[in-house]
């Protein structure tokens, strides 16, 4: 856990969410600030700082964050979904743990 990280301290409980999901080495949760109808952010448990770090030191958590999303769509869309991971400030990453944004809900534009 990374002391200043907003979703370290949101995975442990520091920082209240909604839950849409959890298990031994994940998290999801509602995004506060919402772009679709349904969207979900998944998170590792075990901080990493973007997508490319967790691709390197974990590719099957990486795997399971995919999975995940596909169940938060089967669940809420018919299975249709589009899964965005921002890496570095100017792609808009905001909170520099790795983050799976689920867009769902609703049928959207390219």
């Amino acid at each position: 856990m990374a002391d200043d990280c907003l979703f370290c301290k949101i995975i442990a409980g520091e920082v209240p969410s909604t839950k849409v999901y959890e298990d031994d080495t994940t998290y999801a949760f509602k995004d506060v600030n919402p772009k679709a109808k349904v969207h979900v952010l998944i998170v590792p448990k075990k901080h990493y700082a973007n997508v490319a770090e967790l691709a390197q030191a974990d590719p099957a958590e990486l795997a399971h964050i995919v999975e995940v999303a596909q169940s938060v769509a089967d669940k809420e869309f018919h299975g249709a979904y589009r899964l965005i991971f921002n890496t570095g400030e100017d792609a808009g990453q905001s909170v520099f743990h790795v983050h799976a944004h689920v867009l769902t809900g609703e049928t959207m534009e390219e």
